[in-house]
């Protein structure tokens, strides 16, 4: 078997292999597959409507998969992305609300606002990593946590005490009447196309610049790098300093598109999170990221049609989606076995 079909039939299969055992769990659990897969796909796909939900949820996972994988291609393991997010959807918000601009100003103050908390929020786990060899994963789990608590006591100082702020000015939006008018008036906005350009940012900064060099460099051997004569601390905290201004952005996504507030949480929103299954699946490239978000962001919302639609509790829901993504995460595997197979049967002939 060519390499080319291996690459064609590895995805299929992992997709196909994944809705088999999603329709087992449910067959076994009293519940039909058909109607639970049409309410899926009617969830994802069944109107415009949908179909910019569905973009529009896409839209802070690719971000968030862009920063754990910059992080990863970097050799730091960026756990504290939904710290990132969080701070960058505070400041976002803030700076939506506090003041009126005009739009050509205010809504790139805005973005900017937000990329640079994120970037600060991870500026802290790569400082220390560089400087005291602190563990980044013990950092930015602790980072999540002050992230939400402290953006949780801001919320209740700039809303006199009230658990959101106001909605911000429409000169700091990125809804886009386009776009609405376009999906039947979804919460589709214009950050998808500012995600997409972050891809390429990604890309080009890692393909094609000395400093992108350098962090594949270090993270691929500190030592060899540091012999080499580059700067492996810099390196450390502005890898961690960029990934946490992708993250930052996802913030920005939701503050300033999707809700145009910022309330306080009694939890994680869990998009940073899923970000690093985001960057897993992608094999940690800015194309790569596009499929992982695709995925996550078109289940994660066409899921929430299974319980209404075909009657399936919640809980199974999560199981069979837990159940695909796992499959398609196991390529590895499934192309090993193709492989085998195919090498079976050239030995059989």
């Amino acid at each position: 078997m060519s390499n080319r079909a291996t690459n064609l039939l590895v995805p299929i299969v992992s997709v196909v292999l994944g809705l088999i055992v999603g329709a087992i769990i449910m067959l076994v659990s009293g519940y039909s597959p058909i109607e639970g897969y049409a309410a899926l796909w009617n969830g994802i796909f069944g109107d415009l409507y949908t179909i910019g939900e569905t973009l529009r949820q896409i839209t802070p996972y690719l971000l968030a998969g862009l920063a754990v994988a910059f992080a990863f291609r970097s050799g730091l393991f960026n756990i504290g992305v939904e710290g990132q997010l969080i701070v960058g959807w505070f400041a976002a918000a803030y700076v939506g609300v506090a003041v009126e601009l005009p739009k050509i100003i205010h809504l790139p103050l805005a973005i900017l606002a937000a990329a640079v908390a994120g970037a600060l929020w991870g500026f802290v786990p790569g400082l220390l990593k560089a400087k005291f060899r602190v563990h980044e994963v013990i950092v930015t789990i602790m980072m999540n946590y002050i992230a939400l608590h402290v953006t949780n006591a801001l919320i209740k100082t700039v809303s006199d005490g009230g658990d959101r702020t106001e909605r911000i000015f429409t000169s700091a939006s990125l809804r886009s009447e386009f776009l609405e008018n376009l999906t039947e008036f979804s919460r589709l906005h214009m950050g998808l196309l500012l995600a997409l350009i972050m891809v390429g940012v990604m890309w080009f900064i890692l393909e094609k610049t000395t400093l992108g060099f350098e962090l594949k460099a270090v993270g691929f051997n500190q030592h060899a790098s540091e012999y080499a004569g580059m700067n492996v601390n810099k390196n450390i905290i502005l890898a961690m300093v960029i990934s946490g201004a992708f993250a930052g952005l996802a913030g920005a996504m939701e503050a300033l598109g999707t809700f145009e507030y910022v309330s306080s949480k009694g939890g994680f929103t869990g998009i940073g999170f899923d970000g690093i299954a985001v960057a897993l699946l992608g094999m940690n490239t800015p194309l790569g990221v596009i499929f992982g978000a695709t995925l996550f962001g078109s289940l994660k919302y066409g899921a929430l049609n299974m319980p209404n639609a075909a009657g399936i509790p919640i809980e199974i829901v999560e199981i069979v989606i837990a159940v695909i993504i796992f499959f398609v995460a196991s390529g590895y595997i499934i192309r090993l076995l193709l492989l085998r197979a195919a090498g079976k049967k050239k030995e059989a002939k």
